[in-house]
């Protein structure tokens, strides 16, 4: 009794191993082995896991300094076309011939729409700081995207309404009897010229960053 207690102690107490299958056929267990290259396999996943945070963080790093870039033509934009004012020295008894942007419903647009961008800009710089700390991270760059995507497209249009107009100013319309005043108010019109560069400059390197944000989209998925 004793020696049937202690061997069925010893059963309970050894684990159980689980002997694999012969083939009654041919008298061979079926062994699942790894294959040949599957260390070279998992090297390399793990180099591309490693790799891949650093050009993310560099991307981000990138898109940082284009977005101070960015931020400081469109406020520069905005701010030379709404200092941009001339008074031409001679007038009569009733009248005072000078040219300002807020003579026109398209430069005073022009200087919010700059203003607004330029401002969004600023407010964006500490997600792209989270994007270098985290650059794996994927709802702070897809914010990103969207709203560059829209601040990109305002900025086209006040630019191009902006340059049709310093167009006018420069060459006139005969069909439509527009004069050029550029002949006149110099000053002014090169300084509503050089806003509209800086304003298409700002909307070119936010069509960059929209395309760094998808770029790097793409790749984390």
């Amino acid at each position: 009794m004793d020696i049937e207690k202690a061997g069925s102690r010893r059963e309970e107490e050894e684990p159980i191993v689980q002997k694999p299958k012969l083939d009654k056929g041919k008298g061979k267990a079926h062994v699942f082995a790894p294959p040949t290259n599957y260390s070279r396999i998992m090297e390399k996943h793990k180099q591309e896991k490693v790799s891949m945070p650093g050009w993310k963080r560099g991307v981000a790093i990138f898109d940082f300094v284009l977005r101070l870039i960015a931020a400081i033509t469109a406020m520069a934009a905005a701010a030379k076309m709404a200092t941009t004012e001339e008074t031409l020295p001679f007038f009569t008894q009733f009248l005072q011939f000078s040219a300002d942007y807020t003579d026109l419903p398209t430069l005073s647009s022009f200087v919010v729409v700059n203003s607004i961008v330029g401002g969004y800009l600023t407010l964006s710089l500490p997600f792209s700081i989270v994007c270098i700390i985290r650059p794996l991270a994927v709802p702070p760059r897809l914010f990103l995207i969207l709203c560059d995507t829209a601040m990109m497209g305002l900025t086209m249009i006040a630019a191009s309404a902006s340059a049709a107009i310093v167009y006018l100013a420069h060459n006139g319309n005969s069909s439509s009897n527009w004069l050029p005043v550029c002949q006149q108010f110099g000053d002014f019109c090169q300084g509503t010229s050089g806003a509209v560069v800086a304003s298409f400059i700002a909307a070119a390197l936010l069509m960059v960053l929209v395309i760094l944000s998808a770029f790097a989209l793409k790749r984390s998925t």
